[in-house]
């Protein structure tokens, strides 16, 4: 028997989208929407005056901040897809938030309904994780991991330095099946 290699894949800023939440949030709160070219262009943080940045981080300790989250495109197709030849982990490090819990096994369950619960890895250190590859938008979650880290391109990383990244879930299609 032949084991299936393993890929663990993040969620916020990989298959769901929390930017567009926190641009959201922002606008009910002080009236200022962001255009999509601008949320594309940096961090959110970075668009925000340095004196809301602390209002900002609050956001995301709110219970219903990771409900509804959009969907990155293209995610749920290509994993679909990584799913027939690969062992799918999605490994999430829900530790510091944790509201998210219930709010993220939800949206796991409506927008990934194949991914077992027993693949699914709340978690702080992903150092801990055993795969072989890791998609993430963090390069520190690569630190010591043991496996091939992929970055994934979300708005606050442009311009991280690092060997193997991708831009969209067609790349990783490109380069995993």
């Amino acid at each position: 028997m032949t084991l299936m290699k393993r890929i663990a894949i993040d969620m916020d800023e990989v298959i769901s989208d929390a930017n567009i939440r926190f641009s959201e949030w922002y606008k009910r709160d002080h009236g200022i929407e962001f255009t999509l070219e601008q949320l594309a262009s940096s961090g959110f943080a970075d668009l925000v005056p340095e004196e809301h940045r602390p209002i900002v981080r609050e956001y995301a300790f709110h219970q219903d901040f990771f409900k509804d989250l959009g969907v990155i495109p293209g995610s749920k197709e290509v994993i679909k897809d990584l799913h027939e030849k690969y062992e799918i982990f999605i490994t999430t490090a829900a530790m510091e938030f944790p509201y998210s819990f219930t709010p993220k096994l939800q949206w796991l369950k409506d927008h990934f309904p194949y991914i077992s619960w027993t693949n699914i890895v709340f978690c702080g250190d992903k150092s801990i994780i055993n795969a072989d590859y890791m998609i993430d938008d963090n390069v520190r979650n690569f630190k010591r991991f043991m496996g091939q880290g992929i970055l994934f391109t979300a708005p606050h990383n442009r311009n991280v330095e690092w060997d193997v990244r991708v831009n969209s879930w067609q790349e990783v299609r490109e380069m995993l099946l």
